[in-house]
């Protein structure tokens, strides 16, 4: 079943289960994808995993954001409801990779790239391109840079271009 789909069945239990706070987020996030299906004028019932997963990726950030923002302004209360909303957005994400399991992608990817000749450490930004490219939505963004920063800069400790 399609998230876009599961998501909808979803919204009826929430109303059946008398969860604001569910049945709210989870209509946000519908809309979030009828407003896609929209924009791309797609006449399918319901949007593809491929396009709903980074529109909940991108409201996941939003949560993120919103929480970090309100605990800087001391309201607790709103940090709460934002917290709430983000544990039922993340039940539709899969599962993430690990560091471990980032790392050792990335190594593997870096060392293909140094075989080819392609490689340079100073160029950190189209390196975790490739790697987020390899990856794609397996792994949070954030770790995937610490991670890819962290090897960059020992291999540029080390002196290595190629």
């Amino acid at each position: 079943m399609a998230i876009h789909q599961t998501i909808k069945e979803e919204i009826k239990t929430a109303m059946r289960a008398h969860d604001s706070v569910r049945l709210n987020t989870l209509r946000n996030l519908a809309a979030t994808f009828l407003n896609e299906m929209i924009a791309a004028k797609s006449v399918s019932e319901f949007l593809p995993d491929e396009k709903a997963l980074p529109l909940i990726k991108r409201s996941i950030n939003q949560h993120k954001d919103s929480i970090d923002q309100y605990t800087k302004g001391n309201r607790p209360d709103l940090v709460a409801i934002e917290q709430t909303e983000l544990k039922i957005l993340d039940e539709f994400m899969p599962t993430q990779m690990t560091k471990d399991a980032i790392r050792t992608m990335a190594l593997t990817r870096i060392e293909q790239m140094k075989k080819s000749g392609e490689f340079d450490p100073r160029l950190g930004g189209r390196i975790m391109g490739i790697i987020m490219k390899d990856l794609a939505g397996q792994a949070d963004g954030n770790d995937v840079k610490v991670v890819v920063d962290e090897l960059l800069k020992s291999d540029l400790s080390r002196g290595s271009t190629s």
